[in-house]
């Protein structure tokens, strides 16, 4: 297969410098844009074109797809915190929303034919079944999975009229960080769980909280479907080869290991994995968490030649917790 080149959009940030490395590793053209609000530029790895500037920009993606012969976009740019979304809607329908209609316009007027778009469980809103397949219902509860849904059905209508094709993957909890802690989670106040329980392992917070004892779960703490980033990393680089190997057909689908792990099981990880013990805060709910969320990860395993290589607990917290070591020192050198 032609390993053409790719746009990396928001390619600084957490998932997307993930993509850029599996991309870059397996040997594909890859260049990056970012505007650096919550990326960082020393996510992206030496060598690999650089474009500080926003999506919404046509002029600067015009001469990006120009420089580089861009023939596939990953989309990762925008906005991913569900409270700051019901407290600023407008931001997100900006960022989210609007910001993807001028990058899917600029990849049809470039004629870009594949496009791979970062999307979220959160398009689910509270499923009455979990697991929960792409065909569940998609009643988003906060603006942020709104937005999101909003530009998986752009996508849809867009391929309908316009030679390209797309797939889009409804991530569920991403965590860990880069096997080789070449890249991870470096965003200050980040409210990732894994994230959070490291940092408070090292001493850079003195808590977690626990939002909510009264689940129906068996240890009454939320149940959510953690996916190593590298592993979501991989899906994107085989779903990639999918488009271009089947130009008509576009995809969406659930990315997640198929089972879940509660909030208390993670802490247990983490204490388990640094031989410490975290100080747990048990808080109210936060309202419009659901039960559980687990992937139904069928489609995905039929569709590409998916094999996760990280799915372990104990593995993610490991490489999350080097990461943060590492990030410390980066810290420390800047």
């Amino acid at each position: 297969m032609s390993k053409v080149p790719v746009l990396v959009t928001g390619g600084a940030g957490y998932i997307g410098s993930h993509a850029v490395l599996a991309l870059k590793d397996a040997g594909w053209p890859v260049a990056v844009i970012d505007n650096l609000v919550t990326g960082f530029r020393f996510a992206v790895p030496v060598g690999v074109p650089f474009y500080q500037g926003d999506i919404a920009d046509g002029a600067l993606l015009a001469r990006v797809f120009a420089e580089q012969g861009t023939r596939a976009i990953m989309h990762f740019a925008g906005s991913i915190i569900v409270p700051e979304s019901v407290e600023n809607p407008l931001k997100y329908y900006h960022n989210n929303t609007a910001n993807s209609r001028s990058l899917i316009a600029a990849a049809v007027h470039a004629g870009v034919p594949h496009f791979i778009f970062s999307s979220t469980a959160a398009t689910y809103g509270i499923p009455a079944v979990s697991p929960v397949t792409e065909d569940s219902p998609k009643l988003p509860i906060n603006p942020y999975g709104m937005s999101k849904l909003m530009t998986e059905i752009m996508l849809g209508d867009v391929a309908a009229a316009h030679p390209l094709n797309f797939c889009a993957l409804r991530y569920f909890n991403v965590a860990g960080a880069d096997p080789q802690a070449r890249t991870g989670q470096s965003t200050a106040g980040a409210t990732h769980l894994i994230k959070v329980a490291v940092e408070a392992a090292l001493g850079k917070r003195d808590h977690v909280g626990v939002f909510g004892t009264d689940y129906a779960t068996p240890d009454g703490t939320g149940v959510r479907d953690y996916i190593h980033v590298s592993d979501l990393a991989a899906a994107h680089v085989l779903a990639l080869e999918a488009l271009i190997a089947d130009p008509a057909q576009s995809m969406t689908m659930n990315c997640g290991y198929g089972r879940g792990f509660s909030v208390l099981e993670v802490l247990d990880a983490v204490d388990r994995v640094t031989n410490r013990t975290i100080e747990r805060q048990l808080l109210p709910r936060r309202a419009g968490d659901p039960d559980a969320l687990i992937s139904d990860n069928r489609r995905i395993k039929a569709t590409l030649p998916w094999v996760p290589r990280y799915a372990d607990l104990d593995v993610i917290v490991n490489h999350a917790l080097a990461w943060e070591r590492r990030l410390t020192e980066i810290r420390a050198e800047a």
